[in-house]
């Protein structure tokens, strides 16, 4: 079979996959964050930590909680990945260093799951189980929980009440997370990906050298970190490591993993807000951006320019040969739609072309679909902007399902807005100021500063994958990549709090034949422009720099 077939079959079974979970899965997340009767394994939990299952929180105390609940985390991962010694199975190696555990722990907690080492030759088992692999559980249920939180404010009528974190939380990872963890673990362990606890094995090479092969608890850290959108990898080469992903059939399951939760997040928001057009109409501009990337970026990679991409027909450098230039492509686009970060291909080895659409992405703010939660809250706020431009047009005061988007609403969205694009451009503009850059960078001229940018980008949209040619272990990028991190991911989120709390207040107001339907083709099409034309305006000039003159160059 051919490349071509093989791939265009790949992405029809990806389709079917992700359209035969959709509503069933969407209608699941609708129940698990609905108030209902709580199990007694929660209700154990609640004692245990002393939380009161139905109280309800207002802004403030549900954005405390997040940002208490994560200040927390980053702090035990840390402790964890410095005394790594003190641990079981921890296969003898040494703690981190305190600027590569303060970045590492901020990566994971915040779902970037960037990394700027090497997990096989750094980890033990237990720090990679009890540290990383529970953050990406507890991460991406924050996530969830905070696109919740907005979803009730849109729905609510004059109350301040916006659910209870710690129910959230709890609810997302004993009733989603872990179970759909298990299951795609064990279709993972069935096409190939290993799971144990054994210690290095050396073998001797053909070449008649000696090779030391790490085994590991592969396959559930592997399940989690797909679903969860987290990223990452157990291996240095992520899902290019043949003990991650084996085969082209755990390569499709995978793909399939990192998407299925974004996409059924908007059956879960048009259920939550009692108009499911409105998830559908979510859904299809996720999938005209999404859909878009990936034709680009399969045309950029099957047609790369230089003479020895065409003499090969295609660019096959950095790529794993099983998966072919269509699966590679289809794993990059999904990877950087979804801020899931994991790779099955190195993407500093795209072509200019191939790698600025990947980069663009990510800068769209990873709405198409998005990370678990941060998708759904990101093009709804894309709405919101929509909502409010179409309102100007037409000079009436814009309103969004019943709810009147005004100044104090336009103050968060704009934050939201302006938070990412200002941390990317700050990041990267300190980064090329500072001389110790131009060694840390692979490349010179537009792709050198193509891998500063992506970084940057990488770490603001908390994405985690990178364009492996630039050298992150410098004290100054671990620490400015970290801060990034973390602001790129909490600074967003308490303006999606506080604006689900300005929208749950005010009594819904009658529609009118002024009202701009949300559902409509019309909308969709809107939608998309705003997201790319906000987002284009904004990084036009840094693509221009890096990516676009490259490949013109």
């Amino acid at each position: 079979m051919s490349d071509t077939a093989s791939g265009l079959l790949t992405i029809a079974a990806l389709i079917v996959l992700l359209a035969l979970a959709y509503v069933p899965l969407g209608d699941y997340l609708a129940a698990v964050l609905t108030p209902t009767r709580h199990t007694r394994l929660e209700r154990g939990l609640y004692r245990l930590f002393g939380v009161n299952p139905d109280g309800e929180q207002n802004a403030r105390s549900y954005a405390t909680a997040v940002l208490a609940f994560s200040l927390v985390s980053i702090l035990l991962l840390v402790a964890i990945l410095s005394w790594q010694p003190l641990l079981p199975f921890s296969r003898g190696m040494a703690g981190m260093s305190l600027p590569m555990a303060i970045n590492t722990a901020v990566s994971f907690v915040t779902n970037t799951n960037w990394q700027s080492y090497a997990g096989e030759s750094t980890l033990g088992y237990t720090a990679q189980a009890a540290g990383l692999t529970v953050q990406n559980f507890v991460s991406a249920a924050v996530g969830i929980a905070v696109a919740a939180a907005l979803l009730r404010g849109l729905a609510a009528r004059q109350t301040t009440a916006l659910g209870n974190f710690w129910v959230d939380l709890t609810r997302i990872v004993l009733r989603l997370l872990l179970p759909l963890s298990v299951v795609v673990a064990i279709l993972l362990l069935v096409c190939g990906v290993i799971q144990n606890l054994d210690p290095d094995r050396v073998i001797s090479t053909i070449a008649g050298g000696r090779q030391a092969l790490p085994g590991g608890p592969v396959a559930s850290q592997e399940s989690i970190k797909l679903l969860g959108t987290n990223g990452g990898g157990f291996f240095n080469a992520n899902s290019a490591h043949p003990y991650e992903n084996p085969t082209p059939v755990s390569n499709l399951i995978e793909i399939a993993a990192l998407m299925v939760i974004p996409v059924s997040l908007t059956r879960t928001a048009g259920t939550m807000l009692g108009d499911r057009r409105q998830g559908t109409a979510l859904l299809a501009a996720m999938a005209v951006l999404w859909g878009s990337a990936l034709a680009l970026a399969t045309w950029a990679e099957l047609t790369g320019s230089g003479s020895v991409p065409a003499a090969a027909g295609a660019a096959m450098e950095g790529k794993e040969t099983q998966f072919g230039i269509w699966s590679s492509a289809l794993f990059a686009t999904a990877t950087t739609g979804t801020s899931t970060g994991a790779v099955n291909a190195m993407h500093d080895s795209m072509t200019a072309a191939g790698g600025g659409i990947v980069l663009l992405n990510m800068v769209l703010g990873e709405v198409s679909p998005g990370g678990v939660g941060s998708g759904l809250y990101g093009i709804l706020i894309a709405a919101i902007v929509a909502v409010f431009i179409a309102g100007l047009m037409v000079g009436r005061t814009p309103e969004l399902l019943g709810k009147k988007i005004g100044a104090r609403e336009m103050t968060w969205v704009a934050g939201y807005v302006l938070s990412s694009p200002a941390l990317v451009l700050l990041g990267l503009g300190i980064a090329m100021a500072v001389p110790s850059t131009l060694g840390a960078m692979a490349n010179s001229g537009p792709h050198g500063f193509s891998e500063v940018f992506y970084a940057y980008a990488s770490a603001a949209n908390n994405n985690g994958s990178a364009f492996a040619g630039l050298t992150v272990t410098s004290t100054f990028f671990q620490l400015t990549l970290a801060a990034v991190m973390a602001l790129g991911r909490f600074v967003p989120m308490i303006a999606v709090i506080a604006l689900a709390g300005r929208l749950a207040g005010p009594p819904s107001v009658a529609r009118s034949e002024g009202t701009l339907p949300t559902h409509t083709p019309l909308f969709v099409s809107l939608l998309v422009g705003v997201i790319v034309l906000v987002s284009g305006l904004t990084f036009f000039p840094a693509l221009a720099l890096g990516p676009i003159a490259e490949a013109l160059s």
